[in-house]
């Protein structure tokens, strides 16, 4: 939905025009996977697809909000009654970042918003980054109030940590904000530092494919939450701030003082190979090699699907069958638990791939995934 349909509903909701409209992207993740609550490295790039927000200032303390993917009439709340926890649904998220606003002391005085996307819901692509990043931009613009893009993203991730309940890192939020089209974003989590890392994959002959496998996951539920704890237990018993810590030379000194903590054990060698990965891939793409990236993917894959055991017999089936297919490099993408694949492939064998994986869902009796390309996408802005 572009912005002149989210304009004219935002007419037709609340009998005016909006002051401006703004964007903000999805995300796919193309590497450095649950390394961001481990103080480590990410490297997203933001996604075409987008949440689209219609907005204007109040001066009452009145909030409504109310969106076109959503049946309902628009939900009233006052900014000064805003509670952690207090709501289930999705509009925790605009409502999370208003409260995360004025519990850091800017001047949030209420608004109407209208939001529409196009960003899947529950398929590992950032839904809730985009909504909430969109929101804080407008109300950012709106209240005059000099907020920078990263400090926007950490004023998201707060939002979603403690007003909806989901102990998500700062990768997402950074990604929809900050991104540059063309470019996959290199984010150090510890100290927010970036780089944009050129990524035209066209332009040399290749596609990155998403696979949505149709399998909601939820970031809110335990076994996110019990991944990020018991990775916060390893770096306690190694008497380190976070995983990043670890060097990649001194992983196996580090496992064996784990001991008998298998489940640890297993965390803590993922967080600090993926990290590895990263640095890999960032050498590769800068040394004109991207298409030796693709078997990095899949190592990430094999990590996530073993050390990790976030995958799920959907995700490790799109994998499998891209790679049988002539596929560069295939790994899961996101959360886990269901969601997105993502699939390096070269230009040629793009539909071949793609019939395999449709073909092979068929087979397995799964719902039929949905298949796209992930171009390089801007980051959040004003569309008018």
């Amino acid at each position: 939905m572009g912005a002149q349909q989210v304009r004219e509903g935002f007419v037709a909701l609340y009998g005016a025009e909006p002051e401006g409209v703004w964007a903000a992207p999805g995300r796919v993740n193309l590497i450095g996977e649950h390394t961001d609550y481990n103080e480590g490295f990410v490297m997203p790039f933001a996604l075409p697809h987008v949440t689209v927000a219609a907005v204007s200032r109040r001066t009452d303390g009145v909030l409504r909000l109310h969106s076109a993917d959503v049946a309902g009439d628009a939900v009233e709340l006052r900014v000064d009654e805003l509670t952690p926890e207090s709501d289930q649904g999705w509009t925790a998220y605009p409502a999370g970042v208003v409260w995360a606003l004025r519990e850091a002391g800017h001047t949030v005085t209420g608004a109407d918003v209208h939001l529409a996307s196009t960003v899947p819901a529950g398929a590992g692509l950032s839904s809730s980054a985009a909504l909430e990043v969109v929101v804080a931009l407008a109300m950012n613009e709106l209240f005059g109030l000099g907020l920078r893009r990263w400090q926007l993203a950490r004023l998201c991730q707060r939002a979603e940590n403690v007003y909806v309940g989901a102990p998500t890192g700062i990768m997402d939020q950074t990604a929809s904000a900050c991104c540059e089209a063309g470019h996959a974003l290199l984010l150090d989590t510890r100290d927010l530092s970036q780089r944009q890392i050129p990524f035209d994959l066209a332009a040399e002959g290749m596609r990155l494919l998403v696979v949505d496998t149709r399998v909601k996951h939820a970031h809110s539920d335990g076994e996110y939450g019990k991944r990020r704890a018991d990775c916060e237990k390893g770096a306690a018993l190694l008497g380190v701030d976070a995983l990043r810590d670890i060097a990649y030379e001194e992983l196996d000194a580090a496992l064996e003082r784990l001991g008998d903590e298998e489940e640890v054990r297993r965390l803590v060698r993922h967080v600090v190979t993926e990290d590895e990965r990263v640095e890999r891939v960032v050498s590769l793409l800068e040394a004109g090699d991207t298409r030796a990236i693709g078997p990095v993917l899949t190592e990430g894959h094999i990590s996530l699907r073993d050390d990790f055991r976030i995958s799920c017999p959907e995700l490790d089936l799109v994998v499998d069958t891209a790679i049988a297919s002539g596929a560069l490099g295939a790994r899961m993408t996101g959360g886990g638990f269901g969601g997105s694949a993502i699939v390096l492939a070269e230009e040629d064998d793009v539909q071949t791939i793609t019939k395999a994986v449709e073909e092979a869902f068929a087979a397995a009796g799964f719902t039929a995934p949905r298949v796209f390309e992930a171009v390089p996408s801007a980051g959040a802005r004003r569309l008018s």
